[in-house]
């Protein structure tokens, strides 16, 4: 038993991995599902699409690698953060699970404030505002707007936890994880009681908090056969998908940030101590190295704006109502390269699910400013680009700004894949910008958890340096940094003229 799997429950599909001990990757499989959005800024999955999912990922990894179902050790396990699955005491679900990017919760987010006794005491109980795509305001909405549903609710569980309790019948998190729930004591990783109590919610309804390498348990007899595996492999705890895409970058000492462009988009610097920044606008999470934490500046719609673009102005819908793009992403951000640096004066605000660092403002919206007759395609596409990346120096600056040494950079998720858009990273921060040479994710974090679990590792950061390697790198071009640093004030500065006026949209 020396093989171990990641698996990562995102938001567009769920990605499985195996690797050997020595972190080399053996085989992938993705399968991906949908997202409801009942109503404008609402956003909802069904679990029993993800469970789905992990089956079918597992069961095409271990065929395509060859693997005898005794030859899997341990499962490491990482997932979208923030989504509540309702269960009754059953084990069912009660309802469709709210997502990270649901905005639905204000009121219950001032709410939550409120009860603590403001956003300063909150801060010091949880380490973090109240924010409407965390889990506790998503509780609090049920209560308040689904009492029936409310009142069967027996526990809430974390998307990956949700799969974690179909392979091993356990309730069990962790603290990079849980960290996004806004009910968990950062400082000391264990459940915020005094939180709890002023938000009357009874702590059963969570589930038990352990370390991110932490063996939780193993797969049930009915798992086993579903996957193809045995009873005897273990589920580590894992990590939330940023804490695992970190580990997978090997952020896991002071000087390292990492930036990775999904469906959102993150910018996440490790930290040997609990820092905070005084405003909220960065989150402070417990990492999932034993022992240490992490400050993450999140935007909500950063590789999803461009999927946005794609599918609202660049694709078809077929006679069987499936939606086809005409135009690959490859083409589109070909067509932004031939284009000059800052798209000629147009600016895009990528807040199309509202945003949080540095703005926590549900009701941002996007918006493309600056358009004129001369604009193309092309120009539109690296708008786009260009805004997603601003957002995230937002975030960059802030972690600067409090003094918090980055040494290196490096990328992950799509932007890392696309050389142009790592380049304009690099033009945007004024850093080089690392790739990495394998670029898996969060799935390839977790898997080396489960190594850890497994026993092939004394910890992390010894699996880390063992199997973690960058590769090219991009520095940033004297030019471009110049008409970036004129460009970003502008966009900082269009924000600011329109935050008024966004809640007035409808």
């Amino acid at each position: 038993m020396s093989v171990c799997l990641g698996i990562d429950v995102g938001t567009s599909g769920t990605k499985a991995l195996a690797i050997s001990p020595e972190g080399e990757i053996l085989a992938s499989a993705s399968s991906n599902y949908g997202c409801a959005h009942p109503k404008p800024l609402w956003s909802e999955q069904d679990p029993e699409d993800w469970w789905t999912a992990t089956i079918k990922v597992v069961r095409a990894v271990v065929k395509q690698a060859k693997l005898k179902p005794s030859d899997v050790a341990a499962i490491g396990l990482s997932g979208q953060m923030h989504g509540s699955v309702f269960l009754d005491k059953a084990g069912k679900v009660i309802r469709p699970a709210l997502l990270w990017n649901d905005q639905r919760t204000a009121k219950e987010c001032e709410e939550i404030e409120s009860r603590a006794g403001g956003r300063a005491k909150l801060i010091q109980m949880v380490a973090n505002p109240a924010l409407t795509g965390f889990t506790a305001p998503k509780i609090l909405w049920l209560r308040n707007n689904e009492p029936k549903n409310f009142a069967k609710t027996v526990k809430v569980l974390l998307p990956k936890d949700e799969i974690r309790r179909r392979l091993t019948g356990e309730f069990a998190t962790e603290v990079s994880d849980a960290s996004g729930t806004l009910l968990l004591d950062v400082v000391h990783r264990r459940w915020s009681q005094p939180l709890l109590d002023k938000l009357e919610l009874d702590n059963s309804l969570l589930p038990k908090c352990y370390e991110s390498e932490e063996v939780t348990g193993t797969l049930t007899a009915e798992a086993a056969k579903l996957l193809g595996l045995t009873t005897a492999c273990k589920v580590v705890g894992g990590a939330g998908d940023c804490a695992a895409g970190a580990v997978g970058n090997g952020i896991v000492k002071a000087g390292l940030l990492a930036t990775s462009i999904g469906t959102s988009g993150v910018v996440f610097v490790h930290s040997d101590e609990p820092q905070f920044d005084p405003e909220g606008r960065l989150h402070t999470f417990c990492h999932a190295v034993r022992g240490k934490w992490h400050m993450m500046g999140v935007i909500l719609s950063a590789g999803g704006s461009l999927q946005w673009f794609q599918d609202a102005l660049c694709s078809t819908i077929d006679k069987k109502g499936a939606r086809k793009p005409t135009v690959s992403f490859e083409e589109l951000v070909k067509e932004a390269a031939a284009t000059p640096t800052g798209a000629e004066g147009l600016q895009f605000l990528p807040y199309l699910a509202g945003e949080r660092t540095p703005h926590l403002d549900p009701h941002a919206r996007g918006a493309l400013i600056g358009l004129t007759l001369a604009h193309g395609r092309g120009h539109i596409v690296r708008s786009i680009l260009e805004g997603v990346t601003y957002a995230l120096r937002d975030s960059f600056e802030i972690i600067e700004g409090l003094g918090v040494p980055v040494k290196q950079v490096r990328a992950g998720g799509g932007g890392a894949k696309n050389p142009f858009w790592r380049q304009m990273q690099a033009d945007v921060f004024g850093k080089a910008v690392s790739a990495m040479a394998a670029d898996e994710g969060p799935a390839y974090g977790v898997a080396l958890l489960a190594a850890v679990g497994a026993g092939h590792y004394k910890d992390i950061s010894q699996a880390c340096a063992a199997a973690v390697e960058t590769a090219e790198s991009s520095k940033p071009d004297a030019r471009a940094r110049k008409a970036y640093d004129h460009a970003f004030p502008v966009f900082q500065g269009l924000y600011r003229s329109l935050r008024s006026e966004f809640p007035n949209l409808g």
